[in-house]
């Protein structure tokens, strides 16, 4: 297994939710790896936690990361974040992600959970995405 792949793949999943036109309309630039400080734009995505686990064979070293991207907002009820996680799924599915390591071998959906943070105005959906990567 080599984890060596991990912050490319980081870096082009940021890149290709970044660069991405429907996302840019619902968020502007409201993406983060690391949340800034002070106040919190109404409706941000946030880049979060990863495992990864080793799926080398005799071809070479290789890793399946689990990593999962949240969108929180503060609109009532949950179709404006809804709107953003569809948006969110459908830059990330199938995307032919180019890592500055490595090879990107597929980056799949694999669930997601929408929860109310708080008092309840706050809503929070963490999509969870399964990415199979080759160290070259």
């Amino acid at each position: 297994m080599s984890y060596a792949v991990s912050s490319p793949l980081q870096a082009a999943v940021y890149q290709q939710l970044a660069g991405d036109a429907a996302l840019s309309t619902l968020v502007g630039t409201a993406i983060y790896d690391a949340l800034p400080s002070g106040s919190l734009p109404a409706t941000y995505i946030a880049l979060g936690p990863e495992a990864a686990y080793d799926k080398s064979d005799k071809t070479g070293a290789g890793a399946e990361h689990v990593f999962t991207i949240s969108v929180v907002t503060d609109s009532a009820g949950f179709q404006a974040a809804k709107d953003v996680a569809g948006a969110v799924s459908d830059a990330l599915v199938d995307a032919d992600l180019t890592l500055t390591r490595g090879k990107l071998i597929y980056l799949n959906f694999d669930r997601a959970s929408a929860t109310r943070e708080g008092t309840g105005a706050t809503r929070r959906i963490d999509l969870r995405f399964r990415a199979r990567v080759q160290d070259d």
